[in-house]
């Protein structure tokens, strides 16, 4: 919208984006009520502004050619032209159009600017001979919109009358004048009127003191209505000095089609700094034209160092097998950047022939090349490689025989599978354990058929002999958090590939290993079982706890049953009773720690239901009952079903007298005496109605400020004193 000032901007923008949002909502209600001929009685009598505003809005939705001169009469009228602006825009028929016309040869300023912008928006074709001669207003403003107006209705008498005053207008109203040719040469073009387009574009490109961005918006016009014969102004804007022109050439580029715009990018390439040549790779590469490849290889191949890196960087995406040679090359240079480039292209290069050309030189490469070429086979995946991958497993360098195991890692099928664990089971030099077992695990991860794959690993670990020792060692973590070295035997390597693994083939292995002769077998086994990812391996786990062979691996069972408890989603109910047998299970008054604090952990109706089942088993009474009293508070008050909890935790009932309660901090405390008194009931431990004091207490006597809860009470008679940290539960301790 050209013209006016921010105010009448702002009405209209009211009108045009409001109206739906405040009428469209309540016009089906409405609809049946409104009556044309009210609204336009509202118009013509003496009723308020505001009311005849929403009336010309309503009119919007219900306006005919009846309600034109109703709403033409208010045009003049400075604060209600906009809202009689907005109905005249929506009403079909002519009879709006004349009414503009006719408005505009009577009023000025700002209200005429609002008109022109107007018809502007009805692309009223009648108008144009009434904004030519608004152009020539001495009004700066109303010239421009008038400008403007013209651009949008188009056609070739706009596009005459803008030609001409392209030359006359003054300065100050010229870029509107530029904006509106561009306009009216888009309606051209898309009328099919080329050759008038291309002529409206050159004139603004060539006429003096017109802003760049109208220059940049008339050139791309320029060349696109052109088509093919657009393609040397292209090249003019790719070899422009200007960046905004350059930038704008760029952008076209990616919009014509034809071998010609591939070819002018190619020769500005060749021309331009090498900031610009990478930018114009760039450009080559989005075009997705098989012709830009050997303009980009003559970048990778001889430019300067950042050349050649943008050319890398857009050859894996457009290269085919013919950028091998040159990438390859590349990729064994000492130049770090160049050599991580190259490989990036050639990793995301497409095509089958890529993959086979690498497997087939991999075959006979040496040097750094063949380091290249097996790092690519593992990243690519290449099933065709992996001959040569084995064999590159038994090279004399280890870092040759690394490389190719952790590329066999990604590449290898179920059908090799068997190699890499012989590699992993028995290395054929000591430091090649790891990076093969590495190479395992990566390789049974990715599979398709997980328990396939898992079956194969638990033939192999019961083929080994039970005696087979592995002189390699490897770190572990101990109980303390330091890492030592262990020699690990080939069995429990394959066990905690299937520990990583999971699924139900590999459970079902892990427990077996858990209950075998074999010391060590056992040991993984349990571990692994404890590190389990889901809770399948509880059930498992909780046996361990008393068949298992020692009682650190009973031990071990029950830390690992109690992370299943503790920390994986489920029901609160599962969770409740997988605690309770932990619990039940514990041996030692650390183990019956841990379990009640795991299900302090979760307070819950379930859980406080499991703590007070515990605590009729003599030997928990103590700990459960105080668990589950401490675990009521964090519930809160508000469950019915924890008092009748506690009140089979078999206490007898005791007399609590609150005297005296002040929650604060030093000399600002609030009396709380009546409320604690309130939920006293007949055990130590008060229920209040949250577990938050200020919740509880009605507000926060000290706000920011750690408080304490003073409580002096009496049980059965017998006077005491307790000092508590805000939100802690409130227990009051037995007096001797």
């Amino acid at each position: 919208m050209r013209g006016g000032n921010d105010k009448d901007r702002e009405m209209h923008k009211l009108g045009c984006v409001t109206l739906l949002l405040t009428l469209w909502a309540a016009a089906p209600a409405q609809a049946a009520e409104e009556n044309e001929g009210r609204l336009i009685a509202i118009l013509r009598s003496d009723a308020p502004r505001a009311e005849k505003a929403i009336t010309c809005k309503r009119l919007v939705l219900y306006g005919t050619k009846e309600a034109v001169p109703a709403l033409a009469a208010l045009l003049p009228d400075a604060e209600l032209t906009s809202w009689a602006r907005i109905a005249l825009e929506a009403i079909p028929g002519p009879e709006a159009d004349a009414a503009l016309r006719e408005a505009a040869g009577k009023v000025a300023g700002l209200p005429l600017v609002g008109i022109v912008n107007s018809i502007g928006v009805r692309r009223d074709a009648a108008a144009v001979d009434t904004l030519a001669g608004l152009l020539a207003n001495d009004d700066v403003e109303v010239a421009s919109a008038a400008a403007a107006a013209l651009g949008a209705i188009g056609g070739a008498p706009a596009a005459a009358v803008l030609t001409r005053a392209l030359a006359g207008a003054p300065v100050a109203v010229r870029p509107a004048v530029g904006e509106g040719c561009v306009l009216c040469a888009e309606r051209l073009l898309a009328a099919g009127m080329r050759d008038a387009a291309v002529k409206l574009y050159d004139a603004v490109r060539n006429s003096a003191d017109m802003p760049k961005q109208r220059l940049v918006d008339a050139t791309r016009g320029a060349i696109l209505a052109r088509q093919a014969a657009g393609v040397p102004l292209l090249a003019a804007q790719l070899a422009a000095a200007d960046k905004a022109l350059f930038a704008l050439g760029l952008t076209v580029a990616r919009e014509m089609p034809g071998a010609d715009v591939t070819k002018a990018l190619a020769a500005a390439l060749e021309r331009a700094t090498p900031e610009r040549q990478a930018l114009l790779l760039m450009a080559l590469a989005d075009r997705d034209d098989p012709s830009t490849l050997p303009a980009i290889l003559q970048a990778a191949a001889s430019g300067s160092k950042p050349v050649k890196l943008a050319a890398m960087g857009v050859l894996g995406r457009v290269g085919s097998a013919a950028c091998l040679p040159l990438l390859l090359d590349a990729a064994a240079q000492a130049d770090a950047d160049v050599a991580q480039a190259a490989k990036a292209a050639l990793e995301d290069l497409s095509g089958k022939d890529v993959d086979a050309e690498l497997a087939a030189r991999l075959d006979a490469a040496g040097g750094p090349m063949r380091a290249v070429l097996i790092e690519l086979a593992g990243k690519r995946r290449i099933a065709a490689a992996v001959p040569a991958l084995i064999k590159a497993a038994d090279d004399a360098e280890a870092g040759v025989r690394a490389a190719a195991l952790t590329a066999l890692g990604a590449a290898i099928g179920p059908a090799d599978l068997a190699f890499l664990i012989g590699r992993a089971t028995a290395p054929r030099h000591a430091e090649d354990g790891e990076p093969a077992e590495r190479a395992l695990l990566a390789a049974c991860i990715r599979m398709p058929d997980g328990e396939a794959c898992a079956a194969q690993l638990a033939d192999a670990l019961w083929d080994l002999p039970v005696s087979t020792k592995s002189t390699v060692l490897k770190r572990r973590r101990e109980s303390a958090g330091n890492w030592v070295w262990v020699p690990v035997s080939p069995r429990s390597t394959l066990l905690e590939v299937l520990g990583a693994m999971g699924g139900a083939k590999a459970l079902a292995t892990m427990v077996e290993a858990a209950k075998d002769d074999d010391a060590e077998l056992q040991d993984t086994a349990i571990r692994m079982l404890g590190q389990w990812l889901t809770t399948d391996a509880a059930p498992a786990l909780l046996d361990l706890t008393r068949t298992a062979s020692s009682p650190q691996n009973q031990a071990r069972a029950l830390q690992g049953y109690l992370r299943l408890a503790r920390d994986f989603p489920q029901p609160e109910p599962q969770r409740a009773e997988m605690c309770a047998a932990a619990l039940r299970a514990a041996k030692r008054p650390e183990e019956r720690k841990l379990a009640l604090d795991a299900m302090a952990k979760h307070p819950s109706i379930a859980m406080l239901r499991a703590l007070v089942e515990a605590a009729k088993t003599p030997e928990l009474k103590d700990e459960a009952g105080a668990a589950a009293l401490a675990m009521a508070q964090k519930i809160g008050g508000d469950s019915a079903d924890v008092p009748a909890l506690l009140a089979q935790l078999g206490r007898a009932p005791m007399k609590i007298e609150i005297l005296k309660a002040e929650y604060g901090a030093g000399a600002t405390v609030k009396d709380v005496t009546a409320t604690l008194a309130r939920y006293a009931g007949g055990f130590p431990l008060i229920l209040l109605p949250s577990p938050n004091y200020n919740t509880s207490f009605g507000g926060d006597p000290v706000p920011g400020v750690v408080k304490q809860l003073k409580i002096a009470y009496r049980i059965d008679g017998k006077q005491g004193e307790v000092t508590l940290r805000e939100n802690a539960p409130v227990l009051l301790p037995v007096p001797e």
